[in-house]
């Protein structure tokens, strides 16, 4: 595991999110409330770009795609592809549930850094 510096901590003002590019995975940056989240930027059902997903009061993303939720800090899910009504069931029936992967965060000297496996 390796430490990188990703991004200015200045251009990341509390609510705003950034997708970074580390390696060959894309992370999304998310500062919730002043803490620095770092999680893939692919929802783990089907991949799904987390980026424009909806970040809730309780600090979770939640997926454009079926609106399943993930806990911002942990990548546990709140809720698994609870959408479409009816089909989502199914879908989340045959579809065993998965974490999002986060990775941690640290800021240092004005800097974001995220930690990743090599």
């Amino acid at each position: 595991m390796s430490w990188v510096k990703v991004l200015a901590e200045r251009e990341l003002d509390p609510g705003d999110r950034q997708v970074v590019k580390v390696e060959k995975e894309k992370i999304l940056l998310v500062n919730h409330g002043g803490t620095i989240c770092a999680v893939k930027n692919a929802c783990p059902h089907l991949k799904a770009p987390l980026n424009k997903g909806k970040i809730t009061p309780d600090g979770a993303i939640v997926c454009p795609l079926h609106r399943s939720a993930f806990d911002l800090g942990t990548g546990a899910p709140k809720s698994w592809i609870p959408w479409p009504p009816g089909i989502g069931k199914l879908l989340a029936a045959i579809s065993q549930e998965k974490s999002l992967q986060v990775y941690p965060t640290r800021v240092e000297e004005g800097d974001i850094w995220v930690e990743v496996t090599e």
